[in-house]
């Protein structure tokens, strides 16, 4: 039987300094800033506690000049959790966003897909254009990880936990998989890098950094279906978030409870749009 699980959303750096054109391939307005959040998600349910990507470090925030407000652990000690206390870490991707700082969590195994691992390791990473987000100390932390016994490769959709699975979506990068979640609002697919923003998965907008641009526009469709509305999708970098989910009283306001679901309010167009013809 699937549990039910709360899921929180962990804000732990911001960009500013962006257009629209680095959000959207093919975007008309080229000009008007559009900022991005960066998150980590913990996933909690019967005192067992998951986290999903662990965000990036101070090594990294100094060497793309991108501050961190806080780092993962200390936003996941914020909730009350001993990061060393972690058994499962989903990791969506490779990127210096999302696997960085691995070692602030030691004790955990790290579930990754195997494409993921292979195109990280693979000939792609001889070209700037692909490898631009990869940190290769990062994926030397992973490596480290394997060979101790700490990773869980999974080839394609998998079970978790009751109530949790991942799915394999790519586009983006090879491996990347998004990560579905049973709460008492429906089905929540936390789509991390599948869908950057809601305009991605609403509009099939193209983020520009892509491997596969078939992959990334049928896994916008899969994402909504993977969620049992389109408000359950959670985009892995967009700062509506933040106004769209409640905080719980005496949580750090970078935390919002995605598993409430949305509030209400005018912004329920972005969220719940009309069925467009597919």
């Amino acid at each position: 039987m699937d549990q039910l699980w709360e899921v929180t959303a962990l804000k732990y750096a911001e960009r500013r300094d962006r257009t629209r054109a680095e959000s959207f391939l093919f975007e008309d307005d080229h000009e008007s800033e559009h900022g991005l959040d960066y998150f980590v998600w913990v996933l909690r349910s019967g005192g067992r506690t998951i986290l999903v990507d662990t965000g990036f470090d101070e090594r990294e925030a100094t060497r793309r000049n991108r501050p961190v407000q806080r780092d993962s652990a200390t936003a996941v000690a914020a909730l009350g959790i001993d990061p060393e206390t972690i058994d499962d870490v989903i990791i969506t991707h490779l990127h210096y966003d999302h696997a960085g700082g691995l070692a602030r969590f030691p004790n955990a195994t790290f579930h990754l897909q195997e494409a993921e691992m292979a195109y990280a390791c693979g000939p792609c990473m001889a070209h700037a254009a692909l490898n631009v987000a990869y940190a290769p100390d990062d994926i030397c932390e992973m490596v480290r990880r394997i060979y101790s016994g700490r990773v869980a490769f999974h080839a394609g959709d998998t079970a978790i936990a009751p109530g949790i699975t991942v799915h394999l979506i790519g586009g983006h990068t090879r491996g990347l998989q998004v990560v579905r979640v049973k709460t008492r609002s429906g089905w929540l697919c936390l789509a991390s890098d599948a869908s950057h923003y809601y305009e991605n998965f609403l509009q099939e907008k193209v983020f520009p950094l892509v491997v596969d641009l078939g992959d990334m526009l049928s896994g916008f469709r899969r994402i909504r279906d993977l969620a049992s509305t389109p408000g359950l999708v959670i985009p892995g970098h967009d700062p509506l978030v933040g106004d769209l989910f409640p905080r719980d009283d005496g949580t750090p306001d970078f935390a919002r409870r995605l598993d409430l679901g949305p509030l209400p309010g005018p912004w329920d167009a972005v969220v719940s749009p009309e069925p467009s013809e597919r």
